[in-house]
């Protein structure tokens, strides 16, 4: 694989843990559980390659409309994985970026949260980005309303970007969804202007380091045009 052709960031939708946990008579906090080797997974391939930011969709707001013990569960989840990788993180070069509306999130889960971001605020191997408590709707509306609380009475695309809620992150170069699915779901909807989308029926339990590179090589095989007429 070309070093020049792998993305510098990408991003995933982590779907079908649920439908994984029912195909095999478990309960879909299980499928929550076992996905999160893939998150493993997908981090070691990702500091291998030397991809550089890498966002994945954890919890969006519309999950807080599930079962209130799947919530749970998945809040627990995220407050051990946390809790548990974050030397392993610390050490690898990685920096733990939290995106959403977090204000919602349980305060036990809240302060391990901030915790793992203040150690690894200064670490610029990888930048791992977990949209949490996460719309595309409402990071917009929150961006323009920040705009409205400074009084601003016009804003060009490069200044709104700004007001995101991670500016500093480039756009994706890469989505993948799995499990089937051919939607983003109220994901980075800004961000995914000019994104390579891929999309493969694995479920998210099954996505492993294998997978991901066969994403990584189909992306290497595209030629991005931006819009613009580019000679093959």
């Amino acid at each position: 694989m070309k070093v020049d052709r792998i993305p510098t960031h990408v991003a995933i939708i982590m779907d079908g843990n649920g439908r994984w946990a029912k195909m095999r008579g478990l309960s879909r906090n299980v499928g929550h559980r076992v996905g999160a080797e893939s998150v493993r997974d997908v981090i070691r391939v990702s500091l291998e390659l030397g991809i550089k930011y890498l966002t994945l969709f954890a919890f969006s707001t519309e999950n807080w409309n599930r079962p209130e013990e799947e919530v749970r569960g998945l809040m627990h989840l995220l407050k051990g994985l946390l809790q548990n990788e974050v030397e392993f993180i610390y050490r690898e070069g990685i920096s733990i970026r939290v995106i959403g509306r977090l204000g919602r999130l349980p305060g036990d889960v809240l302060k391990v949260v901030k915790k793992a971001m203040e150690l690894t605020e200064d670490n610029s191997k990888l930048y791992l980005y977990l949209a949490i408590s996460y719309g595309g709707r409402a990071e917009i509306v929150d961006a323009v309303n920040r705009i409205i609380s400074e009084g601003r009475r016009e804003i060009d695309e490069e200044s709104f970007r700004k007001y995101l809620y991670a500016p500093e992150a480039p756009d994706p170069d890469l989505l993948i969804r799995t499990a089937g699915e051919k939607r983003i779901s109220n994901f980075l909807l800004w961000q995914l202007a000019y994104t390579e989308l891929y999309f493969t029926d694995t479920l998210w339990p099954d996505f492993r380091r294998d997978e991901f590179i066969e994403a990584i090589e189909d992306y290497s095989r595209r030629i991005r045009r931006f819009g613009r007429v580019v000679e093959e």
